[in-house]
């Protein structure tokens, strides 16, 4: 029996030997939980970083959207301007009336029509910048920033799942650890039991066999749970050296790519956004030398002339005015038109308050005018009537060039009979060729009015006549002159205002017709002394005379002077008692008495 014993004793003093060694190989016990510790510090600063990491490139997409939508705005900007800027030029471009073809007489108009046209190209390239901002910058940073937040979320998704895998793994290392530390605890308790009952000698054999085997199963058990432990621990080391020193460097290492990315892509579309704005700068400058370019070309000299030959009228300016003699023995009355003794003819009036007649009343019937434009001054009716004959010409060349084109496809339709029907043509041919007839005969019709206007043009030679031309003239005057109004009459208001196109051309020319016996005033002088007579004239030119105190008149009629041209290019003139008026001084040919204006004469 002690020979048993002391064989146990030495199988348990060996199983005591061999954890002591293997305990050995342990750190110790302060040392263990220093570097536990040190491992729960990099995996809260790996979490921390983490966090900071996560909010930084947070900001930086956000930033990155902040960028993209003052690009938009900018954008939304520059297509306002230049819709703006696109109204504003509609609003001021000329409309299509016949003052357009007036305003493209002159320079300065031409200039600021230029001045329009560039000023529309220009805002051609503000939208230029919108559309180009749009597609380069715009919807460029909006894809990106779509790939880059699923980029950042899949780094980020990496990261947590490598920390919560090295979590795991710690969290298995501490389960594994704490079984090691209780099996160990439970194998020193068994090994106490079974060394008290080896030592009590009222302990029966069997219950000491039994506290060995119990406690030769908790020793195994302990050295089952110290490799375990080894093994985990040994594991865990891997793990976390490739999660400090692989996996997470990496990760931030994409993360800091993503960000240099992120910041290069910034600067790459600051640097389009100026770029966007250079490229249209040359044609900004083209824009602007055309606008330069038109204001240099205002030629104010050529204006002025312009405005010259748009009013011309072709008369001819009246001559001086003669010196009227009151120490003569002939008796003369002051008309109302007088520029002296006004005071005496109120008083001759009667005192009453009836207004005189003046010839310089605006013209209330304006229109478009006759066909032939007579109504115009002679000057003004050539031009009119030589405008209306290139139109028709040009529209005669338009209709000959469509019969061309319709001959040359019937041509073709008789040659090869399944391209069409010869016969299709005719109608249309038969429609121009009327046409073209009817536009020749227009021509005819305008170029006998252009020849007369032209025969009648007043040459500079006739502006003056001699006093024996009057002697002439007057031998011929007979009170049966007969009255013959032309078909062609040429109307103007006393005060020479004419149509809207022609508000500042000169009166045109009219005639009129004497008759004997002593003029009486009609309703309008009924209330004024007769003037006498002091000349005659002879009308060169047709005048109706639709406005009050005017008188019409023929071509070639004689009428009796009544009172001269006082300067205001208007003659009184007497047909018969009861007839009388102002005429235009230019358009009859006065011939006034010796002894009353000193044989002067008019055109």
């Amino acid at each position: 029996m002690l020979r048993r014993r002391s064989e146990f004793f030495v199988f348990l003093d060996g199983m005591r030997a061999k954890p002591e060694e293997e305990q050995r190989e342990e750190p110790p016990q302060s040392a263990c939980e220093e570097y536990l510790q040190v491992l729960l510090q990099m995996k809260t600063t790996s979490s921390d970083q983490f966090d900071n990491l996560e909010k930084h490139t947070q900001w930086g997409i956000e930033y990155l959207d902040k960028y993209t939508k003052f690009v938009k705005e900018r954008s939304e900007i520059e297509i306002n301007y230049a819709k703006q800027i696109r109204n504003l030029s509609k609003k001021y471009q000329p409309k299509k009336n016949s003052r357009e073809e007036e305003e493209s007489k002159y320079s300065f108009c031409r200039a600021f029509l230029v001045t329009l046209n560039e000023l529309n190209d220009y805002a051609g390239q503000h939208e230029v910048i919108a559309e180009n901002l749009t597609s380069q910058i715009i919807s460029e940073l909006s894809r990106y920033l779509q790939d880059l937040k699923t980029e950042r979320k899949t780094h980020f998704h990496d990261g947590r799942k490598a920390q919560q895998h090295i979590e795991s793994s710690w969290k298995q290392l501490e389960a594994c650890k704490r079984r090691f530390e209780r099996d160990c605890k439970e194998a020193d308790r068994a090994q106490q039991y079974f060394e008290r009952m080896d030592a009590d000698i009222n302990v029966t054999k069997a219950d000491v066999e039994k506290a060995r085997q119990q406690a030769q199963m908790r020793h195994q058990m302990a050295a089952d749970s110290k490799s375990e432990y080894s093994a985990h621990l040994q594991k865990f080391n891997q793990e976390q050296n490739e999660h400090y020193f692989t996996i997470i460097p990496n990760i931030f290492q994409k993360l800091q790519d993503m960000e240099e990315k992120r910041i290069e892509r910034l600067g790459v579309c600051m640097k389009t956004y100026a770029d966007v704005d250079r490229q249209v700068l040359p044609i900004v400058g083209k824009c602007l030398d055309g606008m330069t370019k038109g204001a240099e070309s205002i030629e104010p000299k050529a204006d002025s002339k312009q405005v010259v030959e748009s009013y011309k009228s072709g008369f001819e300016p009246p001559g001086d005015v003669e010196f009227e003699d009151y120490g003569q023995a002939m008796k003369r009355t002051v008309s109302n038109t007088s520029l002296t003794n006004v005071k005496e003819t109120k008083e001759k009036a009667g005192g009453k308050s009836k207004g005189k007649l003046w010839p310089f009343i605006k013209n209330k019937n304006k229109g478009s005018g006759p066909e032939d434009f007579s109504h115009l001054p002679p000057e003004q009716r050539r031009k009119k009537l030589q405008g209306k004959l290139d139109e028709l010409n040009k529209d005669i060349q338009k209709e000959m060039d469509q019969r061309d084109a319709l001959t040359k496809m019937k041509d073709v339709y008789v040659k090869n009979p399944q391209m069409g029907d010869p016969t299709s043509v005719d109608p249309r041919l038969a429609e121009i060729a009327g046409s073209i007839e009817r536009l020749q005969s227009e021509v005819q019709k305008f170029e006998g009015w252009l020849a007369e206007v032209e025969e009648r043009m007043p040459s500079k030679s006739d502006t003056h006549r001699k006093s024996g031309l009057y002697e002439t003239q007057n031998s011929t005057i007979t009170p049966t002159t007969v009255n013959n109004n032309c078909a062609q009459d040429r109307e103007s208001s006393p005060d020479g205002s004419y149509t809207e196109e022609q508000n500042s051309e000169t009166q045109v020319k009219a005639a009129v017709n004497p008759t004997s016996g002593t003029p009486e005033f009609d309703d309008e002088f009924d209330d004024e002394e007769t003037l006498p007579t002091i000349g005659t004239c002879k009308a060169l030119y047709p005048f109706e005379g639709h406005n009050e105190g005017t008188i019409a008149v023929a071509e070639g009629e004689l009428l009796y002077v009544i009172e001269e041209d006082k300067g205001d290019g208007w003659t009184r003139v007497r047909r018969n008692e009861d007839q009388e008026g102002y005429v235009p001084t230019s358009y009859v040919e006065v011939f006034l008495e010796t002894n009353a204006k000193g044989a002067m004469t008019y055109i």
